[in-house]
């Protein structure tokens, strides 16, 4: 960024793309702190979670917006995902349109064509007027980078973005260079008072998404979208209280998610348990459940509520 420039700019900036690209992970290392959960599992992301990068110079304040993936729904809890990406989009005053470069680094063509799985997010962002910058992820996995050019060619033959960024963001490599881009599509003024504030989620949305985090982690491709979590009880004080229930909508599931003499389950409670001593900075006591709800993910009332448990 240009530090001569101390307009004071800030605004929303939407992250969107298809699942599973990374849009989590590089909102994360943008903020400098985790603050949305990751996993290879695609959905990941359930609902728009707002986290805010504060700048001194020049004065710049963006409000990161993590979206659900945008895909072709084929379920009630797959439009949901789509509804609240399209939340997170509505009122954004730039977005990063993030993907990954083609590879050519195990000997293999690289396809420089648009990834079949962007197009559908891609679509989604035709007739809005807010600007779009591409972010490609990844690009030292192509070792001819002549190759890059034909690959955002093909990008840019769908919609025209007002920039093109390469970036890294498992290495922190040209995050800057993304910001500078940001912040030139921001309106002047500042959104918070506060320069510590970071988003606006209650704290029990977040033990949620750390609980269903290592729920993820643990039960592999054996319970693949079918898995929530609700937050029933959360004392908090020097020692927090939380009572949580794992959702699922299977009766094998629930088997799955407990494990044989409910030793996985217990792994997850640990696990979970020390990402939110970590993330409250206190002592936690954890006590889990497991419960059927069958179908949930095909009952859009049950759908909206499992999937955006702890919003407000």
């Amino acid at each position: 960024m240009d530090e001569r420039d101390e307009t004071p700019r800030a605004g929303r900036c939407a992250i969107v793309g298809r699942p599973n690209v990374g849009k989590s992970t590089l909102m994360n290392r943008m903020l400098g702190q985790r603050l949305a959960i990751a996993t290879p599992k695609p959905g990941t992301t359930r609902t728009a979670i707002l986290g805010v990068c504060s700048i001194e110079r020049p004065p710049t304040q963006i409000a990161f917006v993590d979206t659900p993936g945008l895909l072709t729904p084929r379920s009630a809890l797959h439009e949901v995902l789509v509804e609240q990406a399209q939340l997170g989009l509505a009122e954004a005053d730039v977005i990063v349109f993030l993907t990954e470069s083609p590879s050519d680094t195990r000997g293999d063509k690289p396809n420089l064509e648009v990834r079949d799985a962007d197009r559908p997010a891609l679509a989604m962002l035709d007739g809005l007027k807010t600007p779009v910058i591409l972010a490609v992820s990844k690009v030292d996995r192509l070792k001819n980078k002549q190759l890059l050019l034909p690959f955002l060619e093909a990008y840019q033959a769908l919609r025209p973005f007002v920039a093109v960024v390469p970036v890294s963001a498992q290495r922190g490599v040209n995050l800057d260079a993304l910001t500078k881009e940001i912040r030139a599509h921001l309106p002047e003024g500042l959104l918070y008072d506060d320069p510590e504030f970071l988003t606006d989620r209650p704290t029990r949305f977040f033990v949620g998404e750390m609980i269903r985090e290592a729920v993820l982690r643990h039960v592999q491709k054996e319970v693949p979208y079918g898995a929530a979590v609700l937050i029933d009880r959360m004392e908090e004080g020097p020692m927090t209280r939380i009572h949580a229930t794992i959702v699922v909508e299977k009766d094998g599931h629930k088997g799955i998610v407990i494990g044989k003499g409910g030793e996985r389950l217990k792994t997850i409670g640990t696990e979970a348990r020390q990402a939110i001593e970590q993330f409250l900075d206190c002592r936690v006591h954890l006590e889990l459940w497991v419960k059927v709800i069958e179908g949930w993910t095909a009952d859009p009332t049950k759908a909206r509520r499992l999937a955006t448990e702890g919003q407000s």
